[in-house]
């Protein structure tokens, strides 16, 4: 059968290997955080793999994209390393922010994603600006944000949208209607009945696709990149999914009904891209299966490269706080 367009089948293998990589290194985490040595909460994102690995993929070299907590599969697509992963996690102090933050608080402009900041929708205005100096420096990139349906109740959502619009900037934003805003029903914080329509406050184009269909998002994901790049503004992408766990591993998650989550672990986004795969005659189960244990084979060796590291030593806590103690690079653009 014909491959989708744009792709080829060892891309839609390499998709595969970093949906495997997103849950397994996950689940690697959980396994971290019940022996205590994960530093801090550990947010999972079970259910929404499919949208941050599609979303990413689309993008090209030289792109620059802010995840939220639940895209560590779109930092994986753009380079990150499941070693600073883990050291991130466990705050060591090789990781790349020296143990001062946690997850995936951390950048690497060269590699094109930029870390978040904590308070939802920030992260909106900050990429208007970066995306508005690609437009003022000629440069042909774009920027791609992710935003949850919480965070676009917020009123810097709102306002770095509304530049980024005006400014007509190369910007993405991934909407992830994923059905709660920490605990609280997403019909109990907005009024709309989809994140999309909200583009039409701001005059830019706006569609909705089943986050958990990969390739129904990858390819939305690709005309919406097309656009801002081509000099049509900024884009909003609605992707309806669902948070199967609650907003970190120590919510036990009881305000979301049992048949609810059940409903959605019958979508599953790697179950059902598998079985396109295999359906279409795309992969085979020895070639998914060897991807599978390339993924483990290589967590098992990043948790035994960094498990026994040490801490930070307590002095290094003042470095970069004081004027006077500085380190000879900025520790926020450290690479490991």
């Amino acid at each position: 059968m014909a491959l989708p367009a744009g792709l080829t089948r060892d891309q839609l293998h390499r998709i595969y290997y970093y949906l495997r990589l997103t849950r397994s290194l996950e689940e690697r985490l959980v396994n971290l955080y019940r022996q205590t040595k994960v530093i801090g909460g550990l947010f999972r994102s079970l259910g929404q793999e499919g949208e941050s690995v599609a979303t990413a993929f689309a993008l090209q070299d030289g792109d620059i994209l802010s995840p939220l907590i639940r895209n560590m599969g779109a930092m994986l697509v753009k380079g990150a390393r499941p070693v600073e992963i883990f050291r991130q996690y466990m705050a060591k102090a090789q990781s790349p922010t020296a143990g001062r933050e946690m997850n995936v608080h951390f950048n690497d402009l060269g590699l094109g994603y930029l870390g978040q900041i904590s308070h939802l929708g920030d992260m909106v205005p900050v990429m208007a600006g970066i995306t508005m100096a690609f437009t003022m420096r000629g440069e042909s990139r774009v920027g791609m944000v992710y935003v949850g349906d919480g965070a676009m109740s917020t009123g810097t959502f709102h306002e770095g949208i509304n530049l980024a619009a005006v400014q007509r900037c190369p910007l993405v934003v991934v909407a992830e209607h994923n059905g709660y805003s920490y605990s609280t029903p997403i019909s109990r914080q907005t009024a709309v009945k989809r994140l999309a329509d909200k583009a039409v406050a701001y005059g830019i184009p706006a569609r909705t696709v089943d986050g958990n269909d990969v390739l129904a998002t990858y390819a939305a994901a690709r005309e919406m990149i097309a656009a801002a790049r081509g000099g049509g503004g900024t884009q909003l992408l609605e992707v309806v999914t669902y948070r199967r766990k609650g907003h970190a591993e120590h919510d036990d998650q009881r305000y979301q009904p049992k048949d609810e989550i059940a409903a959605w672990e019958a979508k599953d986004p790697i179950a059902l891209y598998e079985g396109t795969l295999l359906a279409r005659g795309w992969a085979t189960r020895s070639e998914l299966g060897r991807i599978e244990t390339q993924v483990l084979t290589e967590l098992d060796a990043a948790v035994a490269e960094c498990e026994n590291e040490p801490l930070p030593a307590p002095e290094t806590a003042l470095t970069d706080v004081y004027a006077t103690i500085a380190a000879e690079s900025p520790l926020w653009f450290r690479r490991v």
